[in-house]
């Protein structure tokens, strides 16, 4: 075996040790969260865990029902706007602009994924807040709902972006000059043609995005109002799952630690059948 053949058997194993240290400590993670959040399962049951709206530490009370509609309403609502301009972006990235357009404006895209989510949470209340609870009154402060999922969109919209604008850059030229060919417009070859042909990257990139807006934990602990109470408006106070593990571990003990892990096994699980969906989908091709 010559040493070339040696080299590369030597990078194989080392990138195949890599890959099971990953799975490990996956696996590892989730065995551990799952068993410090053992306890509040055996003492409440899950169905009451989940299901009861009643966030009462001190008595003994640990419904996350609360957090989960918090969740899942201020991901809902960052994806209908991060993915809207995501998508729009991505449009216009691989379609529209020249490529020195492009090349100028692409990085200030992507520098948003660099920006602390401190400093989101910062800017969230001192530029955002402000002017929602003048909107508003005294009814509702400029914290919530609302607030959160605004500066969430502006965090997800980089890895949205960016992934629709590689899934439409595949898409063959082939489609692209048949569709030219036949008389169609630009935007008519866009709508009809691309954007069809690349759905599944395009879908990818949201639900990569979700997970993303999921786990997002300090903007959204900074900016949502820390309220452990289903919101009733846009508006609201409310609470996220990784906001409360952050706003709570600091001082929780017994039960209550035991409950912050076992939202933190909830919110591992949200997250893992996200990217297994963004995996399903992205990997399907059209052509």
């Amino acid at each position: 075996m010559d040493f070339r053949s040696i080299k590369e058997k030597v990078l194989e194993y080392a990138f195949l040790g890599c890959a099971i240290v990953g799975v490990i400590g996956i696996i590892a993670i989730f065995a551990f969260v799952a068993q410090k959040g053992l306890p509040v399962f055996q003492k409440v049951g899950l169905k009451e865990f989940l299901l009861s709206a009643d966030w009462l530490p001190t008595q003994g009370r640990f419904g996350i029902l609360p957090f989960v509609a918090g969740t899942l309403i201020v991901t809902t609502m960052s994806l209908i706007v991060g993915g809207t301009l995501g998508i729009i972006s991505a449009i216009f990235f691989a379609e529209i602009a020249s490529k020195s357009a492009r090349n100028a404006m692409r990085p200030v895209l992507e520098l948003l994924a660099a920006i602390p989510s401190v400093v989101y949470g910062f800017f969230g209340i001192l530029a955002i807040a402000p002017y929602i609870d003048k909107i508003n009154g005294p009814d509702y402060p400029g914290l919530g709902l609302l607030t959160a999922s605004l500066i969430l969109s502006v965090m997800i919209l980089p890895t949205i972006a960016t992934i629709a604008e590689d899934s439409l850059q595949a898409v063959p030229n082939d489609f692209k000059n048949g569709s030219f060919a036949m008389g169609a417009t630009r935007w008519q070859t866009i709508s009809r043609v691309v954007l069809p042909a690349a759905k599944s990257g395009i879908f990818a990139a949201v639900i990569l995005g979700m997970g993303r807006a999921v786990g997002e934990t300090m903007a959204v602990y900074m900016l949502i109002g820390g309220a452990p109470i289903i919101p009733k408006s846009i508006y609201s106070l409310c609470d996220a799952m990784a906001s409360i593990v952050a706003r709570d571990m600091g001082y929780a003990s017994g039960l209550h630690r035991s409950a912050l892990f076992a939202i933190g096994l909830v919110l591992y699980i949200f997250v893992m059948i996200i990217i297994s969906m963004a995996y399903r989908f992205g990997g399907k091709k059209r052509w």
